[in-house]
């Protein structure tokens, strides 16, 4: 938008902004729509062809809306391949992920008003109806206090606000009263007690029944939060304030955001990912735009919209500039040290920074927003999702996808800001792999591996509210709408909320602390609301120029490592020592390890073990050098021991009436073909008798030609394959015999040899859960002929065979159903059988590394590797994973492995830190003036 007319307040020290109507249009459109313009060859999508790709995107809606009434309402999330809900309680217990679950409906609020934008009016009203009726709020329950606000207040607030433009539009809606809005302003006075803390931030989790600290609330211990956790309030808080005016709500979300921009780290202008909500410390000092802290830049900046306080545009420009100065590596963004920004504090980028495009449309800064979202779509071509985590050189490092929709927002908004038609090829991209490996009976379901096409049995809500939102926004018109988007700004959970709050209920003070702690520059304002038109004038290959160079960047890049103290060996410093070029027998490298806090200890078993004590370096820059060289060396151990262990692979069943839809995440075995290298088998599966396999079969001709199933136990696992392979079977699955077990509650393991040769096996062998075993079981009782396929990944179904071979009767389709909902899907993480010998017991082998507390990597000493003989202790506890159910699926059960040495329980840095406050301050004035 040009820089034109007034701001709104008095006595505003920033530069004159557009108008406030020009700027409202930004918050749903994050920019006016540019010019219908598109690249040179690049044919703009037909009508048709945009409304054929809508419907689809209803018809997806569909299925996983009427599929969550039908099997789970009124639980809070569907289990798309069991078909039933999840309750909180009833099923294994999955961590902080469950911490979004209240018993309150969940996906049906977080959906009301996706029925609206989906022009699904009738089924908005009864949903809404179902919401008063049912659903409490009042449960003894101990839930996330971010979940809860942007999911669940978000979804009352988002559905009150269309349900109030429907009734003024007099068909739908006449009976309502403002029901929603009282429901949201009784679960905003269940959050309140959460702020109860000297510094404003709120406690993490809250008992929505009884509250913070008493006995009875479970909760209430904690001292830490998340920046997100606690910067993403502002919008549902200040809307219910404007719409009830009970002015609280706004006060304790201001309260809270006013504390962490104080507490920000004032050199670099960055914020770490977690703080003491009592004393304000930062506890994890990283600074990246994702997991812990992406949304809290996003609600500066939009509370700015809705709200119209310059106080929260000048904040955001500020940590922009900073953003952008340290983080922005175009494509990549990389989390740095606050302290020391130009310093990596990782080497892998996690898929919820997708989001960040999106917000630096709205921002203005339109060309590292196609950069990066260009990056991420290479990623998504590569692996059809993006995986939860993956490395700079665009290698796997997380797995799971729980169909995240950060992704299709910044697809939506870099569509509605260049007009290029390219973004709707990417948005039919999504949805084309959403139907192709995510799309099940039940519903759609979230990608345990992004690897092998396996499933989790998981739907979250944020699907529902956000994904089909802003797939089906990309491919309307305007008149497809049956209500002006561009009157409502977006939440982080896609929640709608009307831009007329601005005026109304204006009765907090607005103190602007901005300006007391930072002299900012005003450029950092030229490019909030700008016209498309100026930015792309008489050149519509603008876009199509940026994204060029990095069609490539995934498939031909190569290894990175900590980019910036690369640079700085560029320019000419004395370099520090790097993990990866450490060897323990360098007298040279050893005396730069001690120089740099770090200890050399021989074990007795050979092995040797680093720990570093920070107090014991020469300088504070020393400390530094050997955190940072402490952390490569968990890193790199950590690469090198995944790169160790063998893949997952898949058992997909492909014979009628799954037809492959159906993918079990398997375990590999050590012997044998390797399928990642070899066909694939496909083949009907048959029981051996003995079921153990232990000894010759006596069912020769049942298997012969077949894949036999044997179960786990009593000999070998090779001695099971050279049974069966001798009696003629083409493969075998193996299926434990610990009844019950899933990854829910015990990670999965490769098959081991016996200690001798196993060349002469030449059948493929994997393992499967008794859970996921039992899928098959119960397949073969109801339909006898059973056809699986062995592979290293999901194949592609066959849609010619599942429209030719169609159930005979209504039956057969539910007992498939039946048939999943009998067992899950479970993920893998490399184990061994306790059973068998160990896949990791040698010495030279790597163990787990454990980023929440002390991390190792032991081997012999005589080993060449200069990584694989040491085992490292770290005192940095800012490598936090994302979430410790996710560092699940690189951990192995070495721990029980007496050959596998974890060294001792480190001290925390930020204990060691406190000794010598001085030399850290005097650290933070060299780091403001080298910057």
């Amino acid at each position: 938008m040009s820089e034109a007319g007034g701001g709104r307040g008095s006595g505003s020290s920033v530069p004159q902004r557009a108008p406030w109507s020009l700027v409202a249009a930004t918050a749903a459109l994050c920019l006016v729509s540019a010019t219908s313009v598109w690249p040179v060859g690049a044919a703009p999508m037909s009508r048709e062809e945009k409304q054929k790709l809508g419907n689809q995107v209803l018809e997806m809606f569909d299925h996983a809306y009427g599929n969550y009434m039908e099997h789970a309402y009124p639980a809070d999330e569907l289990m798309p391949l069991t078909c039933r809900g999840r309750v909180r309680g009833q099923e294994p217990s999955r961590g902080d992920v469950d911490d979004a679950l209240g018993k309150f409906s969940l996906t049906l609020i977080d959906s009301l008003d996706t029925l609206v934008v989906l022009n699904k009016t009738k089924e908005f009203e009864d949903a809404v109806r179902k919401v008063l009726r049912d659903v409490n709020l009042d449960n003894d329950v101990v839930v996330s206090v971010f979940e809860t606000n942007i999911r669940v207040l978000g979804g009352l607030l988002g559905g009150h606000s269309l349900a109030i433009m429907l009734k003024e539009k007099g068909e739908y809606m006449q009976w309502y009263n403002d029901e929603l809005l009282q429901m949201a302003k009784q679960l905003g006075y269940k959050l309140l007690p959460a702020f109860n803390t000297t510094s404003g931030l709120p406690y993490p989790r809250i008992n929505l029944k009884f509250g913070i600290r008493k006995p009875e609330a479970r909760t209430g211990t904690e001292t830490d939060t998340c920046t997100a956790c606690a910067g993403t309030l502002i919008l549902e808080f200040a809307a219910l304030s404007r719409f009830t005016g009970a002015t609280i709500f706004e006060e304790y979300a201001r309260k809270a955001l006013d504390f962490l921009w104080e507490k920000r780290q004032r050199s670099s202008n960055l914020v770490g990912v977690t703080i003491n909500i009592h004393t304000g410390d930062w506890v994890r000092k990283d600074s990246g735009v994702g997991a812990g802290i992406d949304s809290y830049y996003e609600y500066l900046l939009k509370a700015y919209v809705l709200l119209g306080d310059d106080s929260f545009l000048e904040r955001f420009n500020t940590h922009y500039d900073a953003i952008m100065r340290y983080i922005s590596q175009p494509p990549l963004l990389l989390d740095v040290h606050i302290h020391k920004p130009m310093l990596n504090a990782r080497t892998w980028m996690d898929a919820l920074l997708a989001f960040f495009p999106g917000l630096q449309v709205l921002k203005g800064d339109i060309r590292p927003a196609i950069e990066t979202h260009e990056m991420l779509y290479q990623v998504i071509k590569k692996h059809n999702f993006l995986p939860e985590a993956f490395t700079t050189d665009f290698r796997v490092h997380w797995a799971q996808h729980p169909l995240r929709p950060e992704f299709a927002e910044s697809t939506y908004f870099l569509y509605k800001a260049t007009g290029d038609p390219y973004y709707l090829e990417v948005g039919k991209t999504l949805i084309e792999n959403l139907n192709k490996y995510a799309r099940v009976p039940c519903g759609f379901a979230a990608m345990k591996d992004v690897r092998t096409g396996s499933h989790e049995d998981r739907m979250d809500s944020f699907f529902l509210a956000e994904m089909f939102k802003y797939l089906y926004l990309l491919f309307a018109d305007k008149e497809d709408i049956i209500f002006d988007i561009e009157d409502y700004i977006f939440t982080t959970e896609a929640h709608l909320l009307p831009l007329w709050l601005s005026t109304t209920n204006q009765r907090v003070s607005k103190k602007n602390t901005t300006s007391e702690y930072t002299e900012l520059d005003d450029s950092n304002f030229d490019w909030t609301c700008p016209n498309t038109q100026i930015l792309f004038p008489n050149d519509p290959l603008y876009a199509q120029s940026i994204r060029e160079p990095l069609k490539n960047v995934v498939d031909k890049s190569c290894p990175r490592g900590i980019i910036r103290v690369e640079e700085s060996l560029r320019s000419g410093a004395k370099p520090p020592l790097r993990a990866r070029d450490f060897m323990a027998t360098n007298p040279e490298h050893l005396e730069i390890l001690k120089k740099m806090g770090v200890s050399l200890i021989h074990l007795k078993d050979g092995r040797v073990q680093l720990v570093q004590h920070a107090i014991q370096a020469a300088s504070s820059i020393d400390a530094e050098d050997g955190l940072r060289f402490m952390q490569e060396m968990i890193e790199l151990s950590s690469q090198q021991q995944k790169e160790q262990q063998l893949p997952p692979r898949a058992v997909q069943i492909v014979s009628h009436p799954f037809f492959g839809r159906v993918v079990l995440t398997a375990g590999p075995a050590q012997f044998g073909p390797d399928l990642s290298k070899h066909k694939e088998t496909r083949g009907f599966v048959a029981s051996s008798k003995p079921y153990n396999g232990c000894s010759e079969l006596t069912n020769p001709e049942a298997v012969m030609g077949k894949i036999a199933l044997i179960q786990r136990g009593q000999c070998m696992f090779a001695e099971k394959a050279r049974n069966i392979q001798n009696a003629g079977a083409i493969g075998g699955i193996v299926i434990d015999d610990n009844e019950g077990s899933s990854s829910d509650t015990a990670p999965l393991f490769q098959m081991a040899g016996d200690g001798k040769d196993t060349d002469d096996i030449k059948i493929p062998m994997l393992f499967l859960f008794s859970k996921e075993g039992s899928i098959i079981l119960d397949a073969i009782r109801e339909y006898e002929e059973v056809e699986v396929l062995l592979s290293d990944k999901a194949k592609d179904r066959d849609p010619e065979m599942e429209n030719e071979e169609q159930p005979s009767s209504e039956n057969d389709s539910q007992s498939a159903e039946q048939i999943a909902s009998r067992s899950q899907e479970i993920d893998l993480v490399d184990q061994e059988s306790p059973e068998e010998s160990s896949v990791n017991s040698h010495p030279e082998s790597l163990s787990p590394v454990d980023t929440d507390s002390a991390a190792s990597v032991s081997s012999s000493e005589q080993d060449s590797n200069p990584v694989e003989n040491l085992e490292t202790t770290s005192l940095d506890g800012e490598c936090t994973d994302l979430d410790n159910q996710l560092q699940e699926q690189s951990e192995t059960e070495e721990d029980s492995n007496p050959n596998v040495s974890w060294g001792q329980k480190a001290q925390p840095i930020d204990s060691i830190l406190a000794d010598w406050n001085e030399d850290i301050e005097a650290f933070e004035m060299m780091d403001k003036d080298e910057l």
